[in-house]
């Protein structure tokens, strides 16, 4: 289970389907939280950098890696090899990659023939259309892309990606549950593991997250924000809690 921290002028936010964000607080004291709280693993991903052509902020992210208990994952603005390598030397242990991967999948081999598929994830973020249709999403260009998502995931997968982030749009901060038809079709064609996101709202989200074909599972609002009136509180599950949910159920 891996909180999802979104950043945007160097603080937290939240977003509502990509929208709305919501300033939650400062990010080094939510990692602090989390690292009290024992979390398995943790990804900040700034949502701006890419959009904006803007590098990532090593010294920020070097405040993450030192303060972090637990592996970091982190992403946007990362289009070169160097900037890898200057992540992966601050203590990052997973970059998270989109734009970059979308424009040249052969970034995807170089950097895991470098660093090793292990480290190396892509973000995939999908969007349903007016009919339903499920249709890939660039975060950077704000649209919908052409190419059917499920080629394109996969694709990039088989380029040496160790692991894919998906994301649905439409469930992005809603708490209304995983768009689970999205986590079936995914996972029925990928050989490495797929983390899901968007749309946790309580407990059993997770639980039907897994059972849909989700290798682990990540949240942002469920792990910050409570109540309906969508207050700012850190929290995360303790091991029983997890243990109880998931032996509930056929998931190992």
């Amino acid at each position: 289970m891996i909180p999802a921290l979104l950043l945007r002028e160097d603080g937290l936010v939240k977003t509502q389907r990509f929208n709305n964000s919501k300033y939650v607080g400062d990010p080094i004291n939510a990692i602090r939280i989390f690292n009290e709280k024992e979390v398995d693993e943790i990804v900040v991903i700034d949502i701006d950098a890419t959009r904006l052509k803007r590098p990532p902020n090593y010294a920020l992210i070097e405040e993450f890696a030192a303060e972090c208990f637990m592996p970091l994952g982190y992403g946007g603005g990362i289009n070169t090899v160097e900037q890898a390598k200057n992540l992966f030397s601050l203590g990052v242990e997973k970059i998270i990659l989109q734009s970059a991967a979308f424009d040249n999948p052969k970034f995807i081999t170089e950097l895991a023939s470098r660093f090793g598929s292990q480290s190396i994830v892509i973000s995939i973020d999908v969007k349903r259309d007016w009919l339903g249709r499920i249709r890939l999403w660039s975060s950077s260009a704000r649209r919908k892309i052409s190419a059917d998502w499920l080629a394109v995931m996969k694709e990039l997968a088989s380029a040496g990606a160790g692991e894919i982030l998906l994301n649905s749009v439409d469930r992005d901060g809603m708490q209304n549950g995983y768009d689970l038809d999205v986590i079936k079709s995914a996972a029925s064609v990928l050989d490495v593991p797929l983390v899901a996101l968007g749309g946790a709202g309580k407990m059993e989200h997770l639980l039907e997250a897994v059972q849909a074909g989700a290798s682990a599972v990540a949240a942002g609002s469920l792990f910050v924000l409570q109540g309906p009136h969508r207050a700012v509180l850190i929290s995360y599950p303790g091991y029983s809690a997890l243990e109880s949910l998931f032996r509930s159920s056929d998931v190992s």
